[in-house]
């Protein structure tokens, strides 16, 4: 892809992922119901990597990690860094704006289970490329959970086992980029403290001090 480029509304690409999004869209009407678009300034030099959208978190209202509890943690930690400004009200409407920034998934459609198939990330990723080919400030990719830091290694062209994933791990790329993870900031992972909001401050901690240098 040469130019910036995200899915259609009605994107017909995944099929298991287009009757899902049928079903939804006649079990939950009011739902937003599509791929959802990535949230935050282009020049950005902070990139933030889920793997999908939730079925009523961002499927429900729109915008990434917004509507369900990752998104309380989330919203809350990237305000505390001066990664957002304004209030988070689980709303796309409700004013937040996010400071070098950005959020995407790496696949743009809620899946069934919430567990995307291979298929589909790999169907999904020229759309994740674009997004970093569009990012020209980018220095920093924060992987919100195993699976998101495999799909951004696999999107740079990068075997699994050359970065191995780890809560508060940091990887310097040869492209110049740091890859940071953390475990994914879901509601499960916080009830079984296996994710405390200390823990993921101190991610924060490192990839503030890593782009102020």
């Amino acid at each position: 892809m040469t130019a910036y480029q995200q899915p259609d509304i009605d994107c017909q690409l995944c099929p298991r992922l287009v009757e899902f999004r049928r079903k939804n869209q006649e079990k939950f009407p009011e739902f937003y119901n599509g791929p959802v678009r990535p949230f935050g300034p282009l020049d950005a030099r902070l990139l933030i990597v889920g793997l999908a959208p939730g079925l009523k978190g961002a499927n429900a209202t729109g915008r990434p990690f917004t509507g369900d509890y990752a998104g309380d943690l989330l919203y809350d930690t990237l305000k505390k860094f001066g990664f957002a400004k304004g209030t988070y009200d689980k709303r796309p409407d409700d004013g937040l704006e996010l400071l070098d920034c950005r959020i995407t998934n790496a696949v743009k459609c809620v899946p069934p289970e919430n567990k995307p198939t291979g298929r589909e990330a790999n169907t999904c990723r020229p759309f994740l490329i674009s997004e970093f080919d569009a990012m020209k400030n980018l220095s920093a990719i924060l992987c919100l959970g195993q699976v998101a830091h495999q799909a951004m290694l696999r999107t740079f062209g990068l075997k699994l086992s050359s970065l191995k994933f780890g809560h508060g791990a940091s990887h310097k790329m040869e492209n110049g980029i740091t890859l940071f993870d953390s475990y994914h900031c879901s509601r499960y992972n916080t009830q079984t403290y296996r994710l405390t909001p200390e823990m993921f401050e101190n991610v924060f901690a490192g990839i503030r001090a890593h782009l102020d240098g």
